[in-house]
């Protein structure tokens, strides 16, 4: 039986969403990836626009590989011109290919609802202005954001230098900064490594924790009825499959 195939599209510049997935799947389930061409340095509109300009030749390529779902890795990407921009992405992407499509800003709004989680304290690896812009997305989609933290440490530095920061700094900076009353942490960004320190951060703050690449891969597999090809990670897989 063949394996089923994800195919991801990620900002050029990220080395942490395949690693991911990589460390969660099954050879059940292979993982081919595209790469949107960012250039490095901090992160602005007009940076997200040209990763977006070849958004439908670049989901072209990847469909000749006869994926069986897309995956659109990038959490600002597919949130930062409004709320229904995460649908605008994925219409683009499926009409282009015919293929079903998943963004990661969806993909973690699903990932609330099946937590039943309404309030969100969030940490990211963001400068401001794209912190306010996730703070609108989630609100209008009807999430209570107790706050939004940015570290500076990463959101200075430019894109690579996110891909390179310590799971226990990014864990350590989700402990101090923690909006208590949250139903959940969201640690946004698929290019921090926030997934390697979810058993650690859920230990110590007793909430689920929601990060960007595992629930673009929770949601993934479920496009493609494999959810129990991965190795559970985190309260969303063990506790809360999708419905």
């Amino acid at each position: 039986m063949l394996p089923k195939r994800i195919g991801i599209l990620i900002p050029s510049t990220n080395t942490s969403v395949e690693a991911d997935f990589q460390r969660l799947l099954s050879d059940a389930v292979t993982v081919h990836s595209e790469r949107l061409y960012i250039p490095d340095g901090t992160m602005t509109e007009t940076s997200l626009d040209l990763m977006n300009r070849d958004l439908q030749e670049k989901a072209a390529l990847l469909a000749t590989a006869k994926i069986d779902v897309i995956a659109y890795a990038c959490t600002s990407g597919s949130f930062y011109r409004g709320a229904d921009w995460d649908e605008q992405v994925t219409n683009t992407i499926e009409q282009r290919t015919g293929i079903p499509c998943v963004t990661t800003s969806t993909a973690v709004s699903k990932a609330f609802q099946s937590l039943n989680v309404r309030s969100i304290s969030v940490m990211t690896p963001y400068p401001d202005w794209t912190n306010q812009k996730l703070a609108e997305y989630y609100i209008a989609h009807g999430m209570d954001v107790k706050g939004v933290h940015g570290d500076a440490r990463a959101a200075a530095n430019g894109h690579r230098a996110i891909n390179d920061q310590d799971p226990a700094e990014i864990a350590q900076f989700a402990l101090e900064h923690f909006d208590g009353g949250a139903q959940a942490l969201f640690c946004s960004c698929t290019a921090w490594r926030s997934l390697e320190c979810i058993q650690t951060l859920e230990a110590s703050l007793n909430v689920p924790v929601v990060t960007s690449n595992q629930a673009t891969i929770w949601a993934a597999l479920h496009a493609i009825d494999s959810l129990e090809q991965a190795t559970p990670t985190g309260r969303l897989f063990s506790e809360h499959p999708v419905q």
